[in-house]
């Protein structure tokens, strides 16, 4: 996981991904991977566990893997997480060049069409 070119956590999500991942029974990993289609190009999925692919961040104890083909989608983005009495959920911030959709959970680019390998 270079520096600069991998995911960033923040503490809300380090610790929603950790109780996440330990109430499924698979304590300190968490894959992620993007899915498309949705109110941008890409959305993200977070699951419990290994599944494949690559780490793409470590925080507070908790190492989230995605397919290799994704990582250079990922750079860049930071992961953060909302909660409040209604629920809660993952947003992505995005850096410059990208868009995110006002639910949080999905970009695309800012100009133009991408694609990313499944």
């Amino acid at each position: 996981m270079p520096k600069g070119h991998s995911l960033r956590i923040t503490a809300a999500a380090a610790a929603e991904l950790g109780r996440q991942a330990a109430v499924a029974g698979t304590p300190g990993m968490m894959h992620l991977d993007l899915i498309e289609g949705g109110c941008e190009r890409w959305s993200i999925r977070l699951r419990p566990g290994h599944r494949s692919g690559v780490p793409v961040a470590r925080a507070d104890g908790v190492t989230v893997y995605a397919p290799h083909q994704q990582t250079v989608l990922l750079g860049g983005l930071s992961l953060d997480y909302r909660g409040d009495l209604s629920g809660g959920g993952f947003l992505m911030r995005t850096p410059e060049g990208l868009r995110s959709c006002a639910c949080g959970a999905a970009f695309g680019p800012a100009h133009g069409a991408g694609s990313v390998n499944q």
